[in-house]
């Protein structure tokens, strides 16, 4: 592996447990700052918000810089937004620490996936891209368990700490390893890339994934509480269950990118839907009791972000035949869309826990993703109308 991918990768891993180690931290930091939990879930909020603001942007607002002063600068603001978290005084700067972080991962995964495809044979692009988002998956499996467990042990301010460690080792490697002269196509202006809005097809998908991937963030960013305060767990076993979360989401996010290619995006995504709504309602029932909790947990780790392959695969589909010209920049919105759905469903989580009670927010939460499949199953039934087949022709590049 070229030291300047292994760089991305660890740039990668270093976001995505800023992103959701937070999830596993909520009851500490609302116990420590003396906010609510439900302003504690807006920290999963305003951080997915800045990112799908933040990426298109930013984005395009960046594109003349060289890409090594663009990565280097991304990993700067990154560790100094975590540093900010970590010494953060109140509610209010650690809100301000999670925008600057969102802000960064927005245009990182927007540009690193180029500057992956830049370091190797071009016969090896997919498979480097591939290798940065692995930094996620192992974020999940790893990162944000471990991330957790030394929130709980040491303070939640050490967690961010450790996260700015992991940064500023990405942006020693961006600096010393990542080519200065690294050619790149400028992104498209901001009023052409908002024209892809214009297109109703496109704007269901967005919805499906808006939809879809928030309707499990409703239980998901209060699943600490969950786990405490409903199933009995202390807070050093939640950062076991974790664990177990984890790997089970990293072993879904690849059955659902082989059912997808197997079957279509549109029939696979159908039938991940029902089966994270059936997990969704089940765990109203099962969070009462320990072991009942942990194997739902499993069940719902598997299906949970195994949508995410089958979105990206229907959105670059949907774009080839709507907007040809612009299907970087439909794929593009669609990581907004995901971003979205993580705001509107830890929010609505929020709201459910204040109004109404922690343990409703797993069947409102299955509620909603029977909304994306009722979503899912018109786009299905447009494609049929118009004649367009479930699956694609040509290889697709995936994003998170």
């Amino acid at each position: 592996m070229p030291l300047a991918l292994l760089a991305l990768t660890i740039s990668a891993f270093a976001i995505g447990t800023t992103e959701f180690v937070i999830v596993g931290l909520i009851p500490t930091i609302a116990s420590d700052l003396g906010v609510s939990l439900p302003a504690a879930g807006l920290l999963v909020s305003l951080y997915a918000l800045s990112v799908a603001i933040g990426a298109p942007l930013l984005t395009a607002l960046t594109g003349r810089l060289p890409r090594k002063t663009l990565l280097a600068g991304l990993m700067a603001l990154f560790t100094v937004g975590n540093l900010v978290a970590w010494r953060a005084p109140s509610y209010e700067s650690l809100i301000v620490a999670r925008i600057l972080t969102g802000l960064a991962h927005g245009v990182f995964f927007s540009a690193g996936s180029i500057i992956a495809t830049t370091l190797v044979p071009k016969e090896k692009a997919a498979s480097a891209i591939a290798t940065m988002f692995s930094g996620m998956t192992v974020a999940f499996v790893a990162g944000i368990p471990l991330g957790t467990f030394i929130g709980q042990h040491f303070g939640w301010r050490a967690t961010f700490l450790v996260v700015a460690g992991f940064g500023l080792v990405a942006f020693l490697g961006a600096v010393a390893f990542v080519p200065r002269h690294l050619a790149h196509a400028r992104p498209a202006p901001l009023f052409q890339q908002f024209r892809v809005l214009a297109q109703p097809r496109l704007l269901l998908v967005y919805a499906m994934t808006a939809v879809g991937y928030g309707g499990s963030l409703i239980a998901f960013t209060f699943m600490a509480p969950l786990l405490e305060q409903i199933s009995g767990f202390t807070p050093s076993q939640v950062s076991f269950v974790l664990v177990a979360y984890g790997v089970s989401v990293a072993t879904g996010n690849v059955w659902g990118g082989k059912l997808a290619d197997r079957v279509g995006p549109v029939k696979a995504l159908k039938r991940i839907f029902l089966l994270l709504a059936a997990v969704l309602f089940a765990l109203t029932f099962t969070v009462h009791n320990a072991w009942l909790a942990v194997l739902t947990m499993l069940c719902w780790g598997a299906v949970a972000f195994g949508n995410v392959p089958g979105l990206q695969v229907y959105v670059v589909k949907q774009a080839r035949h709507f907007a040809p010209e612009a299907t970087d920049v439909a794929s593009g919105f669609n990581i907004a869309a995901f971003n979205l759905g993580v705001a509107g469903g830890s929010s609505l989580g929020g709201l459910i826990v204040a109004h109404i009670g922690l343990g409703h927010t797993p069947w409102i939460a299955a509620a909603v993703t029977l909304g994306a499949f009722a979503l899912t199953a018109l786009s299905g039934s447009l494609d049929q109308r118009e004649g367009l087949p479930d699956r694609t022709a040509e290889p697709v590049e995936l994003a998170h």
